[in-house]
């Protein structure tokens, strides 16, 4: 009884084999642990969800992150608020800190401005997209 199996065909499906071993080990360095968005979410395109912080818990010079809103506020000087999406441009993860005058995504190292949200270190290639803001009575709203 002769097999089907050719040796042309034996090698291919080993190739294969080996193709999905090497993409089930493939790893993403220096992201551990760092908040993504789900899979085929919006990448901060669209309108932030609703939120509010007191105008006294943002810092003049840095800013706040809401990460359950998606949110980040900043005040550049004092008195002045604006608010852009905690979406990194580059991979999608949630930025985590304000610091230094840059809003920074812990993923690969993207850093964007507090008082525009433009890039200031990449890899991200674009500004973070920002939300409309307005303030009263001490309260920062956003969206």
């Amino acid at each position: 009884m002769e097999s089907d199996v050719t040796r042309r065909s034996a090698l291919a499906g080993l190739g294969l084999a080996g193709l999905g071993f090497a993409s089930a080990s493939c790893a993403t360095y220096g992201d551990e642990g760092a908040a993504r968005e789900p899979a085929g979410a919006a990448s901060g395109d669209g309108p932030a969800r609703s939120a509010t912080v007191a105008a006294s818990d943002v810092p003049v010079g840095g800013g706040v992150v809401l990460a359950d809103e998606r949110v980040v506020v900043c005040q550049p000087e004092a008195g002045k608020f604006v608010a852009f999406s905690a979406v990194c441009t580059h991979a999608g993860c949630l930025v985590s800190e304000v610091s230094d005058g840059t809003v920074n995504c812990p993923c690969h190292g993207s850093r964007f401005g507090v008082d525009d949200g433009g890039v200031v270190a990449g890899p991200a290639p674009d500004p973070l997209p920002p939300h409309p803001v307005t303030v009263r009575s001490g309260t920062v709203a956003i969206g």
